[in-house]
């Protein structure tokens, strides 16, 4: 079956939005300037598996859409029609369960998933569908906000694999998922 792996930032405090949904605190300075991983591991993924409120959060972003890959966009409300015109041939609305998911990407013949946005994460994680997690936490505290991960129906241990720091101050771990 496709394996799910996550790449996602964070605040200090385990934050990946502000309470309103915003992300103004990830503009660091010189975070621009530095090579974080992200692309060699968007060229590892088949293609994206996000939530809604991701998808659309992308789309107020500045630019093109960052995305060359397949997206697949979980709601329950949105549909294929609510996808705009130019994005059509690269973003699919899905409302399967997570399981349902990976095996449906299987079945087109993914075989690694990034899976984005802090619900579907949560959701992901709850069905054993992650193996491994890059975490960047950026250094700011938000004192609250819309948290990573959430509740659990147990623990699940983490084996760190590496630890990188940058002059920004941007630290990026990676764990997989100990099964």
């Amino acid at each position: 079956m496709t394996t799910g792996h996550v790449f996602i930032a964070t605040s200090t405090d385990g934050c990946i939005a502000r309470t309103d949904g915003g992300l103004d605190w990830l503009d660091i300075a010189g975070i621009e300037a530095e090579e974080h991983g992200f692309d060699a591991f968007l060229a590892s993924v088949d293609g994206v598996v996000m939530g809604r409120g991701t998808y659309e959060k992308v789309l107020e972003f500045d630019g093109d859409w960052p995305y060359s890959k397949p997206v697949i966009d979980l709601s329950r409300t949105l549909t294929d029609r609510d996808i705009p015109t130019r994005l059509q041939n690269t973003v699919q609305v899905s409302n399967l369960a997570p399981r349902a998911v990976m095996e449906n990407l299987s079945d087109q013949g993914w075989t690694r998933a990034y899976i984005d946005g802090g619900k579907v994460i949560q959701s992901f994680l709850r069905e054993n569908l992650i193996q491994d997690m890059i975490l960047t936490r950026i250094p700011v505290l938000l004192g609250g906000g819309v948290p990573l991960f959430g509740p659990l129906d147990g623990d699940i241990a983490l084996v760190h694999q590496t630890t990188r720091s940058f002059a920004s101050g941007l630290v990026t771990s990676t764990y997989k998922i100990d099964r």
